[in-house]
C-alpha cells in the first residue's frame, strides 16, 4: 500500500489554520443587496434618492432633495468600501446604484420634517370633525363627536 500521511492539528501550518478560522465565521450566503450602502456616520440617516427613471433625468426630485437637508454621499469619504459611483457630469464621484444617488439627512431634520407633517395630518383631521360638527346642526340627525380607534378580533361568532 501507498504511505500517505493525513496531516493532523499538530502538523498543520499558522497559514492553514488561519484559512479555516476565517471559514469558521464566515456568513452563510444570502443574494446581494443592490443598495448595500456604507454606514451612516452618528446623528445622520442614509437614502437613495431617485435621479433618473427610465433614462429621463430628474433634475427636481434631486434639488427638492437637497432643499429639504439632504447632502449626496461622496464614494471618495468611504475610501474602504467599494461601491459604484458617477463618473462625469454634475454628481461626478457620489455613489450611486441603477438611476439612485446615495445621500445623508441629520436626524434632527428629520424629526423636525415629521413633526410638521404630523402636525399637518392632524390639522385636516380636526379640519374633517369640524365640517362633520357643522353638518350636525340639524336636530333629526345627531351625529356623535368621530370616534378614532379600531379594534381587532380573531375568529367572531361564525366559528363555532
Amino acid at each position: 500500500m501507498s504511505d500517505v500521511q493525513i496531516p493532523t492539528l499538530s502538523s498543520r501550518t499558522p497559514r492553514e489554520s488561519q484559512s479555516r478560522a476565517k471559514t469558521a465565521q464566515r456568513r452563510p450566503w444570502a443574494p446581494p443587496s443592490r443598495l448595500d450602502a456604507p454606514p451612516a456616520p452618528p446623528g445622520y440617516q442614509h437614502r437613495w434618492i431617485r435621479a433618473e427613471a427610465g433614462g429621463v433625468q430628474d433634475r427636481t426630485n434631486v434639488s427638492g432633495r437637497l432643499r429639504e437637508g439632504y447632502e449626496l454621499v461622496r464614494a471618495d469619504e468611504y475610501p474602504d468600501y467599494h461601491v459604484p459611483t458617477v463618473e462625469d457630469g454634475r454628481h461626478a464621484g457620489v455613489i450611486s446604484v441603477g438611476g439612485l444617488l446615495l445621500a445623508r439627512i441629520p436626524e434632527e431634520t428629520i424629526a423636525e420634517r415629521n413633526a410638521y407633517y404630523n402636525e399637518r395630518a392632524s390639522d385636516q383631521i380636526m379640519a374633517a370633525d369640524n365640517e362633520l360638527m357643522k353638518a350636525n346642526a340639524h336636530s333629526t340627525m345627531v351625529i356623535q363627536k368621530p370616534l378614532r380607534q379600531s379594534k381587532v378580533s380573531f375568529g367572531g361568532q361564525g366559528s363555532r
